[in-house]
């Protein structure tokens, strides 16, 4: 790869690596110069080093919905360490876990691993296994009964996806998504997937 070419790959790719460099301090949990100087060298290191399918991006970033997103994603953080720690401290209690099916209504890659990383970085649960294709999402839930039972746990995990595409998307794919009033678009909700307890 000429010099040049790494350079037109940076300028194209500066999201993915913004995107990278984002879930590398999330995933350490450090909000420091040192972690977000190590998450860029290695978000570039990545970008550069692997040949990855370049994923298009049509959308428009809405910095109100990105807050939002943020926000939202903070105030899940929270209140899911709390849960996950009121269940390993409560004496003889059992977590009913179970893996749970969710229809995406979109089926972009970019909007689908960034709802499934939000999701995955909430204790609690953790995606399993991602269909591309039909835009669904099975995660591992840790105990359903405290998530409000499974169409509840389905429901943040749409809910999470719909923050995701009013942040990011264009007007044309939230439309397709049903998101804009008026606009009849896919019914999200019963997976193609069954449940299975844990």
């Amino acid at each position: 790869m000429t010099l040049h070419t790494r350079r037109a790959r940076l300028r194209t790719q500066w999201g993915t690596i913004v995107w990278l460099t984002a879930v590398w301090v999330l995933l350490w949990g450090d909000l420091s110069v040192g972690n977000v100087l190590a998450g860029l060298v290695i978000a570039v290191l990545v970008t550069l080093g692997l040949r990855m399918a370049a994923i298009e991006f049509h959308g428009r970033v809405r910095p109100f919905a990105v807050l939002h997103l943020f926000t939202r994603f903070g105030i899940d953080l929270v209140r899911a360490s709390f849960e996950v720690a009121f269940i390993a401290l409560r004496p003889g209690y059992t977590p009913r876990g179970a893996v749970i099916g969710v229809q995406l209504r979109s089926h972009s890659d970019l909007y689908l691993t960034m709802t499934a990383e939000l999701c995955s970085l909430v204790p609690g649960s953790i995606v399993v296994e991602a269909h591309r294709l039909t835009g669904m999402l099975y995660l591992h839930v840790l105990d359903v009964r405290q998530s409000g039972g499974v169409e509840h746990a389905r429901r943040h995990v749409l809910d999470q996806e719909e923050r995701v595409l009013r942040a990011f998307a264009s007007a044309a794919e939230l439309a397709d998504a049903g998101l804009l009033p008026g606009v009849p678009g896919p019914r999200p909700g019963t997976p193609r997937g069954t449940e299975a307890g844990s």
